[in-house]
């Protein structure tokens, strides 16, 4: 396609068509409140819309600070627009367009750490929120705990004013508010970490009592960490995208962000130092986001994983092509029916329309979410989407065969090699270990399955489990001997 001369920018809001919906505030009253770590689509895609929400009912105090840990990408893309940029609505019946304008600025963490904590530092900054990925907490996913010899956290106890990572970067900024007598600002942690606000706070306490024991209890004591749940699925953006949203616009927009109509946000009310009216912009504001929070890993998460290991290794690219496999579609609904029983919801939540709502959402055939990019960094994610349910059911003498399945496509993915012996792109912070096990251990299911199994950092003592090696085991020998596709057909036909 044929790019047009003008690009997304302050100049040129009036010029885009009518249709197309904009900042509904004068940007140049807006002030920041909220540095956000992790400038990435999520957050463009689902936070930062709140508070673009926000901004519009007179909250003007309370724009974005975007702060990339490492990549200038994002940063790249937008400086040039005024950190503009379009969210594509998309479904089936059509896509709507709109332009955020919540994000103020941008930086990148690793070009000028010292700066980056003397803008969480100042006291105008009263929130600090996070999508960095399970990755970016620098813990042991299966304890929570601080992985005190990660050599981000390694570097961030030796250089404690120019840190590398996201707890180096709380903590650094919150030791210097400490030492100006400000107020703490809240840590509002927006990953799929179980209990994320209780984890995020421990992870941090641990990191800066590592410093100075005070500055640890003052933080354990001060500082409010708020659990939250997140759900909107957000694809990557890829040229396709971008071209679409230039025909859409008659402008230019180097980094738009897709999603769906779906969106929640569901948050515990403890904030250190005030916050904007999340309700007025569609916010569940709660005093425990606990049974929200597994209820989404456990029913959306853990059959997006399902669906994104199983269907890569079944040729699928995307999980909208995956849904069209009715035996996958019956896959993810397993998966979602068996975690139900694990799950204790406040009254009036209905689960079999969620559930329902889920099935629906993941079979969109306007979004194109990638197997290979929901299948990303698993040994981070599987503790909490699938081995807690699988935990909960074996400790109630319930079969986890379908979990079991959904585990052994992460084991025969984490191999590096597909079905036909082409090369999988493992991305993962453990891929160099599970090459070497599967390396050793060969496609032999009785062989690799154990070895996997015990890798404390994903399965803690469950990987020892008989009742849990001995289904996983007998699933992954049935992906070797039939393949992915077969059975999953098998499976749901059982």
């Amino acid at each position: 396609m044929r790019q047009t001369s003008m690009r997304l920018g302050r100049a040129n809001l009036d010029r885009l068509p009518p249709a197309i919906r904009r900042p509904a505030y004068d940007r140049s009253r807006v002030t920041p409140g909220i540095v956000h770590l992790g400038l990435g689509a999520f957050h463009r895609g689902h936070q930062a819309v709140v508070i673009d929400d926000c901004l519009a009912a007179g909250a003007t105090s309370w724009g974005i600070v975007g702060a990339s840990l490492r990549s200038p990408d994002t940063r790249d893309a937008l400086a040039p627009q005024d950190h503009l940029y379009t969210i594509a609505v998309r479904a089936a019946e059509g896509t709507e367009h709109r332009v955020i304008g919540a994000l103020l600025d941008s930086v990148v963490a690793r070009e000028k750490p010292a700066a980056l904590v003397e803008r969480m530092a100042n006291p105008a900054t009263r929130i600090a929120s996070l999508t960095v990925t399970e990755k970016g907490y620098c813990h042991t996913p299966q304890t929570g705990d601080l992985d005190e010899r990660h050599p981000d956290i390694v570097h961030d106890l030796n250089n404690f004013d120019a840190p590398r990572s996201a707890p180096g970067f709380i903590v650094a900024a919150l030791a210097r508010r400490r030492a100006l007598g400000a107020m703490p600002f809240t840590v509002l942690c927006c990953d799929n970490l179980a209990a994320n606000g209780h984890t995020v706070r421990r992870i941090v306490t641990q990191f800066a009592a590592l410093r100075s024991k005070d500055l640890g209890k003052w933080i354990a004591d001060a500082v409010a960490f708020p659990s939250t749940m997140v759900d909107r699925i957000v694809p990557e953006t890829t040229d396709r995208d971008r071209d679409a949203v230039e025909s859409a616009l008659g402008m230019r927009d180097a980094w738009p962000v897709m999603t769906e109509p779906f969106t929640q946000w569901v948050v515990e009310d403890r904030f250190t130092a005030g916050r904007p009216d999340l309700a007025a912009a569609g916010v569940e504001l709660v005093t425990d986001v606990k049974p929200f929070e597994l209820m989404k890993l456990r029913l959306l998460n853990a059959s997006h994983s399902a669906l994104a290991y199983l269907g890569y290794l079944s040729g699928y690219e995307t999980i909208a092509d995956t849904m069209q496999d009715p035996h996958f579609a019956l896959l993810a609904a397993q998966v979602m029916e068996e975690a139900a029983v694990t799950l204790t919801m406040p009254a009036g939540t209905d689960l079999a329309a969620y559930r329902a709502s889920l099935l629906k959402r993941f079979a969109n055939p306007a979004l194109h979410h990638r197997t290979w990019q929901i299948a990303m960094d698993g040994s981070q994610k599987l503790p909490q989407r699938l081995l807690g349910a699988m935990q909960d059911r074996l400790a109630r003498g319930l079969p986890i065969a379908t979990h079991a399945l959904a585990v052994a496509g992460w084991m025969r993915y984490v191999t590096g090699l597909d079905e036909q012996g082409r090369s999988i792109d493992v991305r993962d912070p453990l891929a160099g270990e599970f090459a070497a096990l599967a390396r050793e251990a060969g496609p032999v299911a009785e062989r690799l399955a154990p070895a996997l199994l015990g890798v404390a950092k994903v399965f803690g003592p469950l990987g020892a489990e008989p009742r849990l090696r001995e289904a996983v085991t007998a699933a992954l020998g049935r992906l070797y001997t039939v393949g992915a596709r077969q059975a999953v057909a098998t499976h749901v036909s059982a």
